[in-house]
């Protein structure tokens, strides 16, 4: 008996997560992807068509190797531990060849209409048309995963900032930004200081006559290198930390996370500071840059005149070229305008099932922004929107669903915790790792789960899409870590010493104790 037919939107990497994962589970994937490659935001071009957003140049992932990894499928050990984006391409090639996903694509296709079938109540079916090679062309599907990410329309908040329509200089949004060649000796505002406006930032720095950095908020600027050089979500996002999260006071770890990053650089006197806000960035250069003069922390801008910008401290600084990095929203035009396929606040049980819809077929995949890598958090979301597709799964009622929204709100303000989330949708389909039950019978596996990093290797250990290999991945995942950095070899007298097996095992049993309690309380 054939599999569901079930459409995915976007060949970017929840798309391509999303195709191998309906292979997985024995349905029958179409990806119609408008563009004339895979990769989406990550596929840098020069100039790209229609409007669609691509990385800049020089853009460098966020997450580190072992944390962005599909959970069957490890980046090859000698990548860097922080990706080029051609790095990620290169990834994402081999992926696909190697799960022969190319061939359920169809390139050039643009998703016109998604609407429900005339059945919809009975078959949970979708019309959908779509217009490829200048024609249009309707499909019946059983299923439809959205995989169209969170970076689909720039946001130009020109109506906050009088007078920018008056300015003679440049504006631009930073998804137009490629590269800094033609900015050399201008003086140039940066506003907005999450990732991009940081990294443009400090990038434009090496060439501009002058950076001004404008923020109303300031932000906590953090390190892609963390404690002995290990990359940073390796060492933070691991389950003795979430425990650690649940068990004691927002206050304690909030004070212990701006001590640390003010130990590096004291955040007040760069004037970084945020006010009212805990927004973290990356912006491994920025203190060196700021130091240095090239880059000069501005409060927000208030009003433009035609060659200059007036700051709310009063200051005026001539300039050439304004850069909004004011992020992005997301938008679904083609689906029809209906509340119970999504409302105006686009609510989403656990972030992908609309709650309204009669039946559970329409999965939004990577539409959230995690404190943490996109790809194992998308993927998932589609094993378990597939689970659900196939009956397997069921969801709660519309009003206990409409609960958990609202609390998760409250709770999240916006945030999505990496482990903490990752954990819940595992629990969806029973992939969680028992840490209590491999602690008694491969103790060397559950040290390694409970205090080293919560790779997506950890959610193929059991249950449904069990791999045979995430028990070797993870326990060699430090060598793949350790693996690119060792390019000079290095003679030793002596082994480092580390702490003894049974002190860790003696430790974890405690931890394990502690985590099974507070779960069950």
């Amino acid at each position: 008996m054939p599999g569901k037919r079930i459409m995915v939107i976007g060949a970017g990497v929840s798309g391509l997560g999303a195709i191998k994962i309906c292979l997985e589970e024995g349905l029958e994937p179409t990806c119609f992807e408008e563009s004339n490659d895979i990769g989406g935001l990550w596929r840098y071009e020069e100039k790209t068509e229609g409007g669609r957003p691509s990385v800049y140049k020089s853009v460098i992932s966020n997450t580190s190797k072992e944390m962005t990894a599909y959970s069957d499928y490890p980046f090859p050990d000698h990548f860097p531990n922080y990706l080029h984006n051609s790095k990620i391409m290169e990834y994402l090639r081999m992926y696909v060849k190697h799960f022969h996903i190319l061939k359920h694509i169809r390139f050039l296709s643009k998703v016109c209409s998604v609407r429900k079938h005339s059945d919809f109540s009975f078959t949970g079916q979708w019309d959908v048309v779509v217009q490829a090679e200048g024609k249009q062309e309707s499909y019946v599907f059983d299923g439809i995963m959205v995989c169209s990410g969170l970076f689909t329309n720039p946001i130009m908040p020109l109506q906050e900032f009088p007078g920018i329509t008056r300015f003679k200089g440049q504006y631009i949004h930073s998804w137009e930004y490629k590269s800094p060649e033609k900015f050399q000796g201008k003086k140039i505002i940066v506003i907005g200081i999450g990732n991009s406006g940081v990294d443009l930032a400090i990038e434009l720095s090496h060439v501009a006559a002058q950076v001004f950095l404008s923020t109303r908020r300031g932000a906590w600027i953090w390190n892609r290198v963390w404690d002995n050089g290990m990359p940073l979500d390796t060492v933070l996002f691991t389950r003795f930390n979430s425990l650690l999260n649940k068990i004691c006071p927002a206050f304690l770890t909030n004070r212990w996370a701006e001590n640390k990053l003010n130990a590096h650089f004291n955040h007040d006197i760069y004037g970084l500071l945020p006010q009212h806000s805990h927004q973290a960035t990356f912006g491994d250069d920025l203190p060196n840059r700021i130091i240095s003069g090239r880059v000069l922390m501005k409060p927000n801008v208030t009003k433009f005149t035609e060659t200059s910008a007036i700051f709310e401290d009063g200051t005026e600084e001539n300039v050439d070229v304004v850069i909004f990095a004011t992020g992005y929203t997301y938008s679904f035009p083609f689906l029809e305008n209906n509340s119970t396929v999504l409302d105006i606040q686009h609510s989403m049980y656990k972030f992908v099932f609309p709650p309204a819809l009669e039946k559970p077929t329409l999965a939004f995949i990577g539409i959230l922004q995690p404190v943490g890598a996109t790809i194992p958090t998308s993927e998932l979301q589609s094993r378990w929107a597939a689970r659900v597709f196939k009956g397997l799964n069921k969801l709660p009622s519309v009003n206990g669903m409409m609960a958990h929204i609202r609390k998760k709100k409250t709770e999240f303000e916006k945030t999505v915790q990496y482990v903490d989330y990752m954990d819940e949708i595992a629990s969806e389909i029973a992939v969680k790792p028992n840490l209590f039950s491999l602690f008694l019978w491969d103790p060397k596996l559950a040290l390694e789960i409970f205090l080293g990093p919560c790779t997506p290797y950890q959610y193929r250990l059991q249950g449904p899409g069990k791999w045979a290999g995430a028990r070797e991945a993870i326990l060699t995942q430090r060598e793949r870590i350790i693996k690119p950095l060792r390019t000079r070899t290095l003679i030793r007298d002596q082994a480092p010493c580390s702490v003894p097996f049974w002190l860790k095992i003696t430790f974890v049993c405690v931890c394990v104790c502690v985590c099974v309690c507070s779960e069950n309380c």
